[in-house]
């Protein structure tokens, strides 16, 4: 798992977004990755996730990991950098010709490039958020589904934008339906 803390391009929020995420991840046996990018535009940002991947492909007997079936995760700007990368591939953002992920996880946003070739796709937010219109992300998610996307989509009710692991809400828990929709991939 590759995640991507959300931080509207303007910060990187590795400690509510990041770390906590791959942590939790981790107790499954799961490897998991966050990357710190650069600030101030998407493509940036999005190159430097494209960097990472390939960094982790290049170094994986190092690493001890093993790059088959990967995911990327984000939340907000993170999920947009995901999105990017699940559409356009890594080769796009200057980082080689890698494969896509097999599971993009999207959490609270309303990412709009899809296609057919799209990875199996985890999507959740809230309907208190008060970033990313909820309204905006289900239509997304519908035509996800009618261009021959899987996708698995949880909405929850008061756990507003950033909610993170959703700890004290009812977003709780939203980590472990997407490690299994993962897992599923």
């Amino acid at each position: 798992a590759i995640i991507c803390p959300g931080g509207g391009f303007s910060y990187v929020g590795s400690l509510h977004e990041g770390f906590p995420l791959a942590s939790e991840i981790s107790t499954k046996k799961l490897n998991a990755f966050v990357i710190r990018y650069r600030i101030g535009n998407e493509r940036w940002a999005t190159e430097d996730l494209a960097h990472a991947i390939r960094f982790i492909f290049e170094n994986a007997a190092t690493l001890k990991v093993d790059t088959k079936n990967y995911s990327l995760w984000g939340g907000s700007a993170g999920a947009r950098m995901v999105g990017n990368i699940a559409y356009y591939g890594v080769s796009a953002f200057g980082a080689g010709n890698y494969p896509k992920p097999v599971t993009a996880v999207i959490a609270y946003t309303g990412q709009s490039s899809y296609d057919k070739s799209f990875p199996a796709t985890f999507i959740t937010v809230s309907a208190d958020d008060w970033i990313a219109n909820v309204s905006t992300v289900e239509r997304r998610v519908k035509k996800k589904k009618n261009a021959g996307v899987t996708v698995s989509y949880e909405r929850y009710k008061n756990a507003g934008h950033g909610f993170g692991l959703g700890t004290g809400t009812d977003a709780e828990g939203w980590l472990y339906k997407a490690i299994d929709f993962w897992k599923s991939q």
